[in-house]
C-alpha cells in the first residue's frame, strides 16, 4: 500500500537524551500516542466508520551509536556495547517497564559519555497489543465488516522469536544490532500470555520468582503473606491472588473476585515497590509447563528465579526430607534441545548457592559438617517421562551413576536452563520425597505425611534465600557468567 494511503499518528521526531528520567518520559509519550491512533481507529471501525487509510503506528524506539573499540568498565555485565556501530530496540509498555528502563539507559549514557536517542521505530504496534489489558479484537466484529488485515497491522511472528537471545540474529545489512534481548513485539506476546496462564496481571510480577511444582507450597505462602499484610508487618505493599485479589496491609480482607477455577499455571504475587518481592507460581508437573511460563516470564526481566519442589532421591545414603541443592544438571526434557544444545553447561551461580546454602543453614540451625546431614549438593536429573520407574532399569542406573546424579525431577534443568538462556540468575533446591530405586515409592499416605511436615520449613528457606538475594547489589547479582562473547547492552 503507498505511504499516503496510510493513516497515520501525528510525527513524533526523533531527539537525543542525555538523562534517563528524560528518554522514558518520551518512550511514555511515543507509546500512549501510538497506541490511543490504533484505538482511536478501531473504534470508529467497530461503530461502523473506516478510517482513512491503513492504520499504522509504531514502537518507540531507543537508539544508541557507538565509535569506538575503546574497552568499557566491563566488570558489570552489561549496561554496555561490544564494539562500534548502531544499537536500538524497541519498546513497549515503558510505564510497565520504567525502573529496569530508567536503570539500562543510566549505565548506557554513564558508560558510554553518549547521549541516547528515542523516537518512533519502524516496527508496527499489532491491533491486538495496542490494548495492553486484551480485548478480543475479532468478537467485535460484524458481518460484511472488511478483514481486520486489510487496515490493521496483526502480529507477526517473524520479529517475535527469540534469535537475539539465543544468539542466532544477525542483523541485515544496513539494520542496527539489538540492544536488548526481546523485540517488543516479542515482549508484548508474553505480557498476554502471563494473565492467560496465571490469572495475574503482568505488573504484579515481582523480580524474585519462586517455581513450584506443588499446590501445597503456594497455600502456604498464601497463608503467610496473608498473615503478613494482616499485621501490617515489613515493607510489603500487597498480596496478589489469581483473578488480580489484593490482600493489603492491615486489611482483615481481600478486594476482588477470585476465578470460577484456576489457571493452569496459578501465580501469588508479595508484592514491594518498583517489583522488588516476591511472586510464587506452581507450575505443575513436566519440562513443557516449565519451560512455557519461563519464556513468558523472562520478558519481565527478574533478577533471580528458584525452584523449589520435590524430587527422587537415587542414593541409598538420603532420606525423604532431606534437602538438593543443585549444581549441575543432566538434561533429557528435550523441550529446549533446539533453543540450548544439551552439550551446553548449565554452571552453578556462586551468589544464589550461597543464599540457598545459608538458608538452609539458618532454618535447620546446622553449619558445616553437620549440615551435610541434611543437604547434599550434587547434579540433578531433569526427564520427560513421569513413568520412567516402569523403564528397564539398568540402562538408567546406569547413566545416572555416570552423571553422578543424586535426584531425579521433570522441571528443575529446564528451569535452570531457560535461565541460562536469558541471562536470569537461576538456582534450585530440592526435596527428596520418594526413592524408587530403593523401595520407597510416593504413596498417597507416605506423601500426605511428608507434605504435613516438610513443606513449611522448605518454603521458609526458599524466602530466606530470596531475601538474601534481594539484599545483592544488582552488579553482583547480575553474573558474567550468563553473558556471551557480542551481548546486548540491556540485560
Amino acid at each position: 500500500m503507498a505511504e499516503d494511503t496510510l493513516d497515520l499518528p501525528t510525527p513524533i521526531a526523533p531527539e537525543a537524551f542525555s538523562d534517563a528520567d528524560a528518554a522514558v518520559e518520551r518512550l511514555c509519550a511515543i507509546y500512549d500516542a501510538h497506541t490511543r491512533h490504533i484505538c482511536e481507529r478501531f473504534g470508529q471501525f467497530i461503530d461502523g466508520g473506516m478510517p482513512g487509510g491503513r492504520v499504522r503506528a509504531t514502537y518507540p524506539e531507543i537508539r544508541l551509536e557507538s565509535s569506538t573499540f575503546q574497552r568499557i568498565d566491563s566488570r558489570l555485565s552489561y549496561g554496555h556495547v561490544a564494539g562500534p556501530g548502531f544499537y536500538a530496540t524497541t519498546i513497549t509498555q515503558p510505564r510497565l517497564f520504567e525502573t529496569y528502563l530508567m536503570h539500562q539507559i543510566e549505565q548506557l549514557i554513564r558508560n558510554h559519555e553518549s547521549p541516547v536517542i528515542v523516537g518512533p521505530s519502524d516496527m508496527p504496534i499489532p491491533l491486538h497489543f495496542a490494548f495492553p489489558d486484551g480485548l478480543n479484537v475479532e468478537g467485535h466484529l460484524r458481518v460484511g465488516q472488511p478483514a481486520l488485515r486489510d487496515l490493521f497491522d496483526v502480529p507477526d511472528l517473524s520479529v517475535m522469536d527469540d534469535a537475539i537471545v539465543n544468539g542466532a540474529y544477525v542483523p541485515p545489512l544496513g539494520m542496527p544490532f539489538p540492544l536488548a534481548p526481546f523485540t517488543a513485539p516479542r515482549v508484548d506476546y508474553s505480557l498476554h500470555r502471563l494473565p492467560h496462564y496465571t490469572a495475574t496481571a503482568a505488573e504484579h510480577f515481582q523480580n524474585f520468582v519462586i517455581f513450584t511444582n506443588y499446590q501445597f507450597y503456594v497455600d502456604e505462602f498464601c497463608e503467610r503473606s496473608r498473615a503478613l499484610l494482616a499485621r501490617g508487618e515489613g515493607d510489603y505493599e500487597a498480596f496478589i491472588e489469581p483473578g488480580n485479589v489484593a490482600t493489603l496491609p492491615g486489611a482483615s480482607a481481600s478486594t476482588g473476585e477470585a476465578p470460577a477455577r484456576l489457571p493452569q499455571m496459578p501465580a501469588y504475587h508479595l508484592k514491594r515497590s518498583n517489583h522488588g518481592g516476591i511472586t510464587m507460581i506452581n507450575i505443575g508437573v513436566g519440562p513443557s509447563n516449565a519451560k512455557t511460563i519461563t519464556d513468558h516470564v523472562a520478558v519481565l526481566r527478574p533478577h533471580a528465579w528458584l525452584m523449589l519442589g520435590h524430587c527422587a532421591g537415587l542414593r541409598t545414603t538420603q532420606a525423604l526430607g532431606d534437602y538438593v541443592l543443585a549444581h549441575g544438571y543432566v538434561r533429557e526434557d528435550h523441550v529446549l534441545d533446539a533453543d540450548l544444545p544439551v552439550w551446553t553447561p548449565i554452571p552453578p551461580l556462586a551468589e544464589v548457592q550461597i543464599a540457598l546454602e545459608q538458608a538452609v543453614a539458618e532454618v535447620t540451625e546446622l553449619e558445616g559438617y553437620e549440615l551435610k546431614k541434611v543437604m547434599r549438593t550434587g547434579t540433578v536429573a531433569t526427564i520427560d517421562n513421569r513413568n520412567w520407574e516402569l523403564r528397564d532399569h539398568k540402562e538408567l542406573v546406569e547413566r545416572f551413576s555416570q552423571s553422578r546424579a543424586i535426584a531425579l525431577d521433570m522441571e528443575s534443568a529446564t528451569v535452570a536452563a531457560n535461565g541460562f538462556r536469558f541471562r536470569v540468575p537461576y538456582g534450585t533446591l530440592l526435596c527428596v520425597s520418594d526413592k524408587p530405586l530403593h523401595g520407597e515409592l510416593k504413596l498417597p499416605g507416605m506423601a500426605s505425611d511428608f507434605y504435613r511436615t516438610q513443606v513449611s520449613r522448605h518454603l521458609e528457606i526458599g524466602l530466606r534465600a530470596m531475601e538474601r538475594l534481594a539484599g545483592m547489589p544488582t552488579e553482583r547479582l547480575h553474573s558474567r557468567k550468563l553473558r556471551s562473547f557480542a551481548e546486548t547492552a540491556f540485560q
